[in-house]
């Protein structure tokens, strides 16, 4: 792995989703979004999302209605009909990854987290690796699902991208209603990194409200970069500073 990700990744804030939080008119992982953030020479943290046909697709939900006009789930529509579909109260489209990163165009870093069913579908994982593996920009990809990030460091070379840095979102309880689709024993090996020997994380991104915490406390000590997510005003920025090696933020200017 190239070793100079270590600079440019910890090198300024990291605006989530883009620079979106401090008017109503700017949707996250929006274009504009991204346009606001370079502005400001944050990097760009997104999330991406497949389309029935196997397209990246820069949005967080799995459904469509908070973010558009339209209802229904993205992974059953075509990339054709989803690159239609403008984000709510804008003209503008739901990106698709490619785009996105080309208009960013290297100019800061890109934070891109692979969004999961946790259902073993590589798909997205395959579509982004190709995307990245043909940018020239500084680029690092993570996931809450382990398994994404495991796949991803097996087939690395294979995908081209062994010098892209792959980092694991986790926190210390999964213990909201949207994690009662897995187990457990899921739940727990992921707050507690028991999937570690298989990911090999180069960096973690961990909850501010979770620090400080002997998890991240100790991949700092073992020179693994720790982002606190997701930051939402000065308190939790002084918390970071205090914990963590980088921040991502959103609704205020750190």
């Amino acid at each position: 792995m190239m070793s100079d990700w270590r600079n440019w990744i910890v090198a300024r804030p990291i605006a989530h989703r883009g620079l979106h939080g401090l008017s109503r008119d700017m949707v996250e992982n929006s274009h504009s979004a991204a346009a606001a953030a370079l502005a400001h020479d944050y990097h760009i943290e997104c999330d991406v999302q497949v389309s029935a046909d196997g397209e990246a697709f820069v949005f967080h939900d799995f459904s469509l209605e908070r973010l558009t006009t339209r209802n229904g789930t993205l992974a059953r529509m075509p990339a054709a009909e989803l690159a239609a579909i403008k984000l709510r109260d804008t003209s503008e489209p739901i990106p698709l990854l490619s785009d996105f990163l080309s208009r960013i165009a290297g100019r800061v870093g890109v934070i891109c987290e692979i969004k999961s069913a946790f259902d073993g579908d590589f798909r997205l994982t395959q579509r982004v690796a190709a995307i990245v593996a043909a940018y020239a920009g500084p680029v690092a990809l993570k996931s809450f699902d382990p398994n994404v990030i495991a796949y991803l460091r097996r087939h690395a070379a294979e995908f081209g991208i062994a010098h892209v840095p792959l980092g694991i979102v986790a926190e210390a309880q999964f213990d909201e209603p949207g994690w009662s689709i897995l187990s457990a024993e899921q739940r727990l090996g992921m707050s507690a990194l028991t999937h570690w020997d298989k990911t090999r994380p180069d960096f973690l991104s961990w909850h501010v409200g979770d620090l400080p915490h002997a998890t991240a406390s100790l991949c700092r000590a073992f020179n693994i970069p720790v982002m606190a997510w997701t930051l939402r005003d000065q308190n939790d920025l002084a918390r970071a500073r205090a914990y963590a090696d980088q921040i991502v933020f959103e609704g205020f200017l750190p």
